[in-house]
């Protein structure tokens, strides 16, 4: 019966995420798992916990098996072990006052864990990401994603607190309707904040070129094809974008973006592939910002960048912070090369950058725009993100490349996310990609344009300049160490309270 149940629990949380979307099965998941983390052995909490965790990430990340098969074997197990864990510490917090409260936090905790611990960790699904359409995202502003993930946690919760109290025999009324109450008074406090409007800005506009030059192939790790054919149809949009702009179809752009990986050949040390992008730039009259991999910085290694691209060449960059492990690099690669020959197919290692992703690049006529830049994998990271809009990014753009997973869930789930980042920065975001979702997403995380996966596409969009930063930027990390902190406290007072009740029953 248990299996049972945490099949079902890792079930309902997988539905809340794209491509299903279905967001009000999350709270129903999470409090599914809180129920059977009462079950008396912790073995079999931990059991329930990681099944429904194999469920949960086998149907969400099941997408890596493109890259190859055995990827997604050697992920979701790991990451069904953080479910384990979040069950376990749910029994032991269980047995405190407002135990709700405390049984929610336990997801915040472990979730920030998870997007940090091992290797880097692995972010994609958070509960914070499945609330774009959800009344929950109107706390995303204001508590981050890790804040109101926590929300989602305590409606599920608070419903369990519900059935408890149909279930029992004392004070049933007020057990029943407190905890349903709060619940509705979260997703009131959602909607009202969904409806606070974006401040208005008085810093000007910019209006940005979206290229998606598209890809030959289907999905895999080869999808990318000959380098130099990627660049081309890159170069072929633009002079598209272009004429779009000049016959009055769009406005006319102050700046290009290209998507990550638009050139695999870097453009400092590749002459056909300068040329190239020069081309591009001539006849675009304006900069383009390149998604390059570069070489360096030592042998046999590289960096996947954004480069500001004008007649002079590079003038700035930024290099991607959150690399992918087994896909741009190898963690302990020796072990790893000689377990799985396979994992060689990575080539040159990737090295992350250091910078926040902030690229202060200047326009025609002298003006500097601080450009907000973030490539692809990156979006999952609270930190990365965050830091475009804390060191003054003005406009937000998003350069991916997920063609290597054409066919899959993969690029809803990380356009989706990119929705949830417009709602916390409150700014509206430019996103470039190879060949899955181009377009723009509103402050609100609306959708106000998106391209046809596996087809070309040029737009321009004219999008506010802005500055400052929400609270979710303080907040939010505040929450992750809020809810660490209440966690390990909790689960010490849990084990405290349960010896305690243990030696009173023995008496």
């Amino acid at each position: 019966m248990s299996l049972v149940a945490s099949l079902v629990a890792g079930g309902l949380l997988a539905l809340a995420f794209q491509p299903f979307g279905l967001w009000f099965t999350a709270p129903l998941g999470v409090g599914l798992l809180c129920w059977l983390s009462r079950q008396a052995r912790v073995r079999r909490v931990l059991w329930s916990g990681f099944a429904a965790g194999l469920v949960m990430y086998g149907v969400t990340v099941s997408f890596e098996y493109v890259v190859d098969w055995w990827l997604p074997l050697l992920l979701v197990p790991v990451l069904a072990l953080w479910v384990g864990l979040i069950a376990t510490v749910q029994r032991l917090v269980q047995r405190l006052p407002l135990w709700p409260l405390w049984a929610a936090a336990a997801w915040t905790a472990v979730e920030a864990c998870a997007q940090r611990f091992p290797l880097g960790g692995f972010a994609w699904d958070r509960l914070g990401f499945s609330t774009a359409d959800a009344p929950f995202g109107g706390y995303l502003w204001v508590l981050g994603t890790a804040g109101t993930g926590f929300v989602v946690a305590v409606t599920g919760t608070l419903l369990l607190a519900a059935l408890d109290g149909l279930a029992g025999t004392r004070r049933r009324v007020g057990r029943v309707v407190t905890p349903l109450v709060v619940a509705a008074l979260v997703l009131a406090g959602g909607v009202v904040l969904r409806a606070v409007p974006v401040t208005a800005t008085d810093e000007g506009e910019v209006t940005i070129a979206v290229v998606q030059g598209d890809v030959d192939g289907s999905a895999g790790p080869h999808t990318m094809g000959y380098a130099r054919s990627v660049t081309d149809n890159h170069v072929s949009e633009t002079i598209m974008a272009m004429a779009r702009a000049r016959t009055g179809l769009d406005p006319m752009p102050d700046l290009v973006l290209w998507p990550e990986n638009s050139t695999d050949m870097d453009p400092n040390t590749d002459e056909q592939t300068r040329e190239l992008i020069g081309r591009a730039q001539s006849i675009a009259g304006v900069p383009i910002l390149v998604g390059a991999v570069t070489d360096g910085p030592g042998a046999d290694e590289r960096q996947t960048t954004a480069l500001w691209w004008t007649a002079a060449g590079e003038t700035d960059r930024y290099a991607k912070r959150n690399a992918v492990p087994f896909g741009e690099y190898t963690p302990m690669k020796d072990l790893v090369f000689a377990l799985v020959p396979m994992a060689r197919q990575v080539g040159r290692q990737t090295v992350p950058g250091t910078e926040p992703g902030v690229i202060d690049g200047e326009l025609n006529g002298g003006r500097v725009l601080s450009v907000g830049a973030i490539i692809c994998y990156e979006l999952a990271f609270d930190a990365t993100v965050y830091d475009t809009e804390r060191h003054g990014g003005q406009v937000m753009t998003v350069q991916s490349n997920n063609a290597t997973y054409d066919g899959t869930m993969q690029p809803l789930q990380q356009f989706s996310i990119t929705r949830i980042r417009a709602m916390e920065m409150r700014r509206e975001i430019v996103v470039s990609t190879t060949s899955s979702y181009s377009g723009l997403i509103g402050a609100r995380g609306e959708v106000i344009a998106r391209s046809t996966p596996g087809t070309a596409y040029a737009q321009s969009f004219t999008v506010p300049v802005r500055s400052g930063t929400t609270p979710a930027m303080t907040v939010g990390p505040l929450c992750e160490l809020v809810g660490v902190a209440l966690v390990a406290a909790g689960a010490v007072a849990g084990v405290i309270v349960g010896r305690a009740r243990r030696r009173e029953t023995d008496r």
